[in-house]
């Protein structure tokens, strides 16, 4: 078996500068208490549809500037007609805020609903203006896990070349390995690595 060399601090140093990317954070955005809805409440109670036209795509401006228009008609009546227009206007604002990342829009969370530790912790970064705390936990994690399926593959490596059963296991181990790695540095650069393996750059 050839051995597989890693630079864990190449790779790792690699997968955390993506950290700094201004990419969006979509996936709380759904629920009633996240940053698309808070923002369509500003933007209802100072008449400014300018703020939630920054979570559409430049060819949904027209329809939620019309959404928008129709919803502060309807909510000029005040109590349970504003109510029922604003909410009707919050749910438009965000299913077609998911369409435009692809997103399958399932209705709107409730407030306070549960919300994944890596969200949790990027909007905390965001808010201390920090993401160090950020980039050391992921760093952990992301060497943690290659880290494990790397020592698996070697581990499972040497096995008597007769021994189908442990050799699959190897293959198995190996197959999970590439995949993880490819997956990553697919994240990291925004390329497809799938050519590593098409390649043979590692033979079992």
């Amino acid at each position: 078996m050839r051995r597989i060399t890693v630079s864990m601090t190449g790779f790792v140093s690699m997968l955390l500068g993506t950290l700094v990317l201004p990419y969006p954070l979509s996936a709380h955005c759904d629920s009633m208490d996240g940053p698309v809805v808070t923002t369509a409440r500003r933007a209802l109670e100072g008449n400014t549809v300018e703020l939630v036209l920054v979570w559409v795509l430049a060819r949904h401006e027209a329809e939620i500037k019309e959404a928008f228009e129709r919803t502060m008609r309807v909510r000029a009546a005040g109590g349970e007609a504003q109510e029922l227009a604003d909410l009707w206007f919050f749910e438009t604002l965000v299913r077609i805020h998911r369409a435009g990342e692809g997103e399958p829009y399932t209705g709107l969370k409730p407030a306070g609903s549960e919300v994944p530790e890596g969200i949790l912790a990027a909007d905390r970064a965001l808010e201390e203006e920090s993401v160090e705390e950020l980039v050391s936990h992921l760093g952990g994690l992301a060497a943690s896990a290659l880290r494990e399926r790397f020592d698996r593959v070697l581990d499972l490596g040497n096995y008597s070349r007769t021994n189908v059963a442990a050799g699959r296991r190897y293959v198995e181990a190996y197959v999970e390995y590439m995949h993880f790695v490819e997956q990553l540095f697919g994240l990291v650069t925004g390329e497809d690595e799938r050519h590593w393996s098409e390649h043979g750059a590692h033979e079992p």
